[in-house]
């Protein structure tokens, strides 16, 4: 786990630049071109907590459960 610190040389930079008149000093990314996240199962075994990840395809809503939908049809 990394924790964020407060006053690492890049972020003295970057508020000594900000200060002051003269706006936005840096680049501030805007095109966010993945509309979907990515689907991930994580998966625990109940016995010795070994954690797997299983990665599903990308889509906007995910429904674990739910109503079912029919007879032969898959819910993901």
């Amino acid at each position: 786990m990394s924790t964020v610190v407060a006053f690492v040389a890049g972020k003295r930079r970057y508020d000594r630049k900000q200060s002051g008149y003269g706006g936005q000093t840096k680049p501030v990314f805007h095109k966010k071109a993945k509309t979907t996240k990515k689907i991930v199962l994580r998966l625990q075994c109940q016995a010795c907590k070994h954690v797997t990840q299983h990665p599903i395809k990308r889509c906007k809503h995910f429904e674990i459960g739910g109503d079912k939908k029919g007879k032969g049809t898959q819910l993901f």
